[in-house]
């Protein structure tokens, strides 16, 4: 049976931080990803379309964020910023494989992994996601090859994942970034 009006709102108010966070990749403004979330909300509630389920919804609002911030940088003449496209795979792998989960429940049990990480660890991190830094930048403060800086990030991306799944499923019972 088709979503209401209502579920499809309750849904996309809910996941708004994220679905905004999703035309931020693209477009690296916060004043345009909110305009992009307000016009996605707009085409869900105004257009004729028909969402069986939730994650549908939110399948369909990811990739329209994300679309119309590509059109935004046309539009406006301005490149992509973003370094790896794969990043938007790992978005929609992201949303295929969990079920759809509180906001703050995945919050809070990231913000316990970071806690429990290495000190290295959340200081690579909060050099690329905190100062906004590239890898080449980083690479070069840490002393370390290029190369090693996208392991380090690809291995700490992974532990964070994984970390937070098992909290999530635990309900929130331990488990240890490396």
């Amino acid at each position: 049976m088709p979503l209401s009006e209502q579920k499809i709102l309750q849904t996309l108010v809910q996941w708004r931080t994220r679905i905004a966070a999703s035309a931020w990749m693209v477009v690296r403004n916060t004043h345009t990803s909110e305009d992009i979330y307000q016009n996605v909300v707009l085409k869900a509630m105004t257009r004729e379309i028909v969402f069986e389920s939730e994650a549908a919804v939110l399948s369909w609002a990811f990739v329209t964020a994300r679309r119309e911030g590509i059109d935004w940088l046309h539009r406006n003449r301005r490149q992509v910023p973003m370094q790896d496209p794969s990043w938007m795979c790992l978005l929609d792998d992201d949303l295929a494989r969990t079920s759809i989960q509180s906001e703050g429940d995945r919050l809070e049990a990231l913000q316990q992994c970071l806690e429990m990480a290495p000190g290295e660890a959340r200081w690579i991190l909060n050099l690329r996601y905190v100062d906004n830094l590239d890898c080449d930048t980083i690479a070069g403060q840490m002393q370390l090859s290029l190369a090693a800086v996208y392991k380090r990030l690809s291995r700490l991306h992974r532990n964070l994942k994984e970390c937070v799944e098992r909290r999530l499923a635990s309900n929130f019972g331990g488990g240890v970034v490396e």
